[in-house]
């Protein structure tokens, strides 16, 4: 995420590490290719939200032995790491500025770089990246910049390094999982939604590139609350509802989606805003479509409600696309497939920084 841990093009093996809200998600990738990999190992395990959300030493204690647990099943034996950032602890934006060559740019961007981040400059992590020539004003060029509290990530990078790792790289979430979840190449706008468990990450790229990045605190638990409460059940029975039936009018008679159909509404709702937004800033492209992650591309029939309600046809995204999977582990990884969109993105850094 800072600049000067940008990784280097000679870096050695290293691993993804996705501390994720609900799990532990490791992965080791090696280039096979232009833009393809091969499965090298990945780990899996479950965490408690409520110790995966909390600053205690003892949720720590216990955080560090979930992902020692998920990096002795993965086999890795790599010791460099690059982990991703929470996007809830993260700030993304794209801003216009003149265009002018890169090494004017550097040095007159960073007496800019404040105006644009919510937190003092001096408290901050700030990363930039030039994405070219804006498309509503040819005299200026995009800069996309990522900021994150300093403090923030200092402790998270003394946390992974104490577990005996060295952190070559850090990175939002949202940035790592549009790596794993575009299909190389695309050159339209499409939209990426990756549900979790207590909030949504939403990216809409163009060129390949991220133009807007959001977070909706909407996630599978505001799901499972609606249907709680409307359905009078028990969270892990509202849970095994949504995730079997999902959103289907002929199962259980519909009363999934009625009961949590508010709380869909609102989501959706909180995406159209976003499509709007894009769209008034870049009217000559319009989305190809939407992609869907984690909970939003594994809950039966999501995309197809998101598709009636946005008018763009939306369908569940791969985030092992690219990636080849040997026999041996396709069948346990096949449950927990949708959730490694981030952990596969952060392991693909390799040769797309």
């Amino acid at each position: 995420m800072m600049s000067s841990m940008k990784l280097l093009k000679s870096v050695g093996d290293f691993f993804a590490l996705d501390m994720g809200t609900n799990a532990i998600r490791v992965v080791q990738l090696s280039s096979s290719g232009q833009d393809r990999w091969n499965l090298v190992g990945y780990g899996y395990a479950p965490i408690d939200v409520k110790l995966s959300t909390s600053d205690s030493p003892e949720a720590k204690r216990k955080l560090s032995e979930v992902i020692m647990t998920a990096i002795g099943q993965s086999g890795i034996k790599a010791k460099d790491v690059a982990i991703g950032l929470p996007s809830q602890k993260t700030f993304t934006t794209v801003i216009d500025i003149p265009t002018m060559d890169e090494s004017t740019l550097n040095n007159t961007i960073k007496y800019q770089l404040d105006q644009y981040i919510p937190t003092p400059i001096d408290e901050t992590k700030v990363d930039w990246r030039l994405l070219g020539q804006s498309l509503h004003d040819p005299n200026q060029q995009e800069v996309l910049i990522t900021s994150t509290a300093e403090s923030y990530t200092e402790e998270r990078l003394e946390f992974v390094e104490s577990l005996g790792l060295n952190v070559i790289a850090a990175e939002p979430d949202p940035i790592a999982m549009i790596r794993s979840l575009l299909p190389p190449g695309t050159a339209d706008a499409r939209m990426i939604v990756d549900m979790g468990e207590l909030s949504s990450d939403i990216a809409i790229t163009f060129n390949d590139t991220p133009r807007l990045v959001r977070t909706i605190p909407v996630g599978l638990s505001s799901l499972i609350k609606s249907a709680t409460q409307n359905l009078n059940v028990k969270d892990d029975q509202a849970r095994q509802f949504i995730l079997k039936f999902g959103l289907a009018q002929d199962r259980l008679e519909g009363q999934v989606l009625k009961a949590i159909e508010s709380t869909l509404d609102n989501f959706v709702i909180e995406l159209t805003k976003s499509i709007k937004f894009f769209q008034t800033r870049y009217p000559s492209a319009p989305i190809g479509g939407i992609l869907l992650s984690g909970y939003a591309g594994s809950v039966p029939l999501f995309g197809d409600f998101v598709a009636a309600k946005t008018n763009i046809g939306a369908a569940a995204a791969n985030p092992w696309q690219s990636v080849n999977i040997d026999q041996s582990m396709q069948q346990q990884l096949l449950p927990v497939a949708q959730e490694f969109a981030t952990a596969v993105g952060l392991a693909q850094r390799r040769n797309r920084l």
